[in-house]
């Protein structure tokens, strides 16, 4: 049976710390997958990648980044049904129901994709005596994503699209039930363009939660 790992720099990795939880199909209750467990060491590499990543990213000008934003929308239409039967086959929710949560998640990334004028700042003179008042918009650095098990490609979608389109890398944990459609979110923002580093998928458990 299939065991899933984690992703780091854009590449599928396999677990290393020789423990797994068991995916089933809530419908059946039969064991769809393996999931690995990563270690502490495991999730500070990931961390790591997320660093070593965001200084490039960060200094990517912001209309740059919402095209790779527009073609991980272009992706995830035409990709919507196979997220929403990941999520029906681990989750258990309908088939129409997954494909609303999708549908959801598609419009934060639309959201981002207009991260451009989001990120201008804002200046104001004479806001008091002699004072003026500005505002600067600026990258944080490595954001975190520790999502639950009922949502597992809205909720992340929430995070990960602004998050990344303002300019900081980010780490992802799904919850181990159901972490394919997360997998798959993960695959098609590579394939859209993002570069290595800024978004790592660890699956894990308390041990990976409590070091992020």
């Amino acid at each position: 049976m299939q065991t899933l790992g984690n992703l780091i720099n854009n590449e599928a990795v396999a677990g290393r710390s020789e423990r797994h939880a068991t995916v089933y199909n809530p419908a059946t209750g039969e064991p769809r997958l393996y999931v690995s467990l990563s270690s502490a060491d495991e999730t500070r590499e990931a961390i790591a990648a997320a660093q070593a990543a965001f200084d490039g990213w960060s200094k990517t000008p912001p209309l740059v980044r919402a095209r790779v934003m527009f073609r991980f929308k272009e992706l995830l239409e035409k990709r919507r049904d196979d997220v929403a039967r990941l999520i029906t086959s681990e989750h258990g929710k309908v088939f129409s129901d997954a494909q609303g949560e999708v549908t959801r998640g598609l419009e934060v990334v639309e959201f981002a994709c207009g991260i451009p004028h989001l990120l201008k700042g804002e200046f104001s003179s004479n806001v008091g005596r002699d004072i003026d008042s500005n505002s600067l918009m600026q990258p944080l650095g490595v954001c975190v994503g520790i999502t639950p098990f009922n949502f597992p490609a809205m909720v992340p979608l929430w995070m990960l699209p602004v998050a990344i389109a303002c300019g900081n890398t980010f780490v992802l944990k799904p919850s181990e039930k159901d972490p394919s459609a997360t997998m798959l979110l993960g695959e098609l923002l590579a394939e859209a363009g993002l570069p290595a580093g800024v978004l790592n998928i660890v699956n894990g458990d308390k041990e990976a939660v409590d070091v992020l």
